[in-house]
């Protein structure tokens, strides 16, 4: 296939230029914008693949960019940021980022994390192996369409809640622990894994649960982790 394209959105010149370096070494194309506005202006004119996205930016700032992007498209966003306080990871993560990287960082660590991010994406959009669909109660993943819906309407998921509950349906009453879903679905060693599982499990909820907090679907186990009720 042509080569993934990496849309790198940070207001600091040298940085977005360094990142472009190594994306093109990787075989990657790269777009290059100073802002939130920016960034959305090239998607709508782009295909673009993943989003290299700073927080702190002016016009519109990363979180904002995102936050819009996430109404109409699903492609990975990793957020950069000086800031390193879990607060701040969370708050990137709740509005739809997959991925948080604190500046400074090595430019070979972004690369992995690139990677890994559309090695996701591209499981997330093809098809492999024959349709399937599970189906629990009103909760309906189509592995061939690689769509959720509840009580028969499409529900819009990120790459990572997909695969989260994916993970959980197809395992629809055994409970996973924290750092065995992020295991599984991050492909990485946990560290830090509970805030960051449970704002995608949060977010999750908000989109099947009819009452996020008496869930119907999605069950916590106290002091072990999370299930799907069969």
């Amino acid at each position: 296939m042509a080569a993934f394209t990496v849309l790198v959105a940070d207001d600091d010149q040298d940085i977005r230029d360094g990142i472009e370096i190594y994306l093109k070494n990787e075989g990657y194309n790269v777009l290059k914008a100073a802002d939130g506005q920016e960034a959305l202006t090239l998607l709508e004119d782009h295909d673009v693949h993943l989003l290299i996205l700073d927080i702190m930016m002016p016009n519109m700032d990363g979180i904002t960019a995102t936050f819009k992007i996430r109404e109409a498209q699903n492609i990975p966003i990793i957020m950069l940021s000086a800031k390193a306080e879990d607060s701040d990871k969370i708050h990137g993560l709740s509005v739809g980022a997959d991925d948080y990287v604190t500046k400074p960082f090595h430019p070979m660590e972004l690369m992995a994390r690139v990677k890994s991010q559309l090695r996701r994406y591209v499981q997330f959009g093809t098809y492999e192996g024959p349709q399937q669909k599970i189906v629990v109660d009103g909760l309906e993943l189509d592995e061939e369409a690689k769509a959720i819906t509840v009580d028969g309407e499409v529900v819009k998921f990120t790459p990572i809640e997909y695969k989260i509950t994916e993970l959980l349906m197809k395992h629809a009453g055994r409970v996973f622990s924290i750092h065995e879903i992020y295991e599984r679905v991050w492909n990485e060693e946990a560290y830090n894994a509970e805030n960051i599982v449970a704002v995608h499990i949060r977010k999750i909820r908000e989109k099947i649960e009819a009452d996020p907090k008496n869930p119907r679907y999605v069950k916590v186990v106290w002091g072990i982790g999370y299930k799907i009720e069969k």
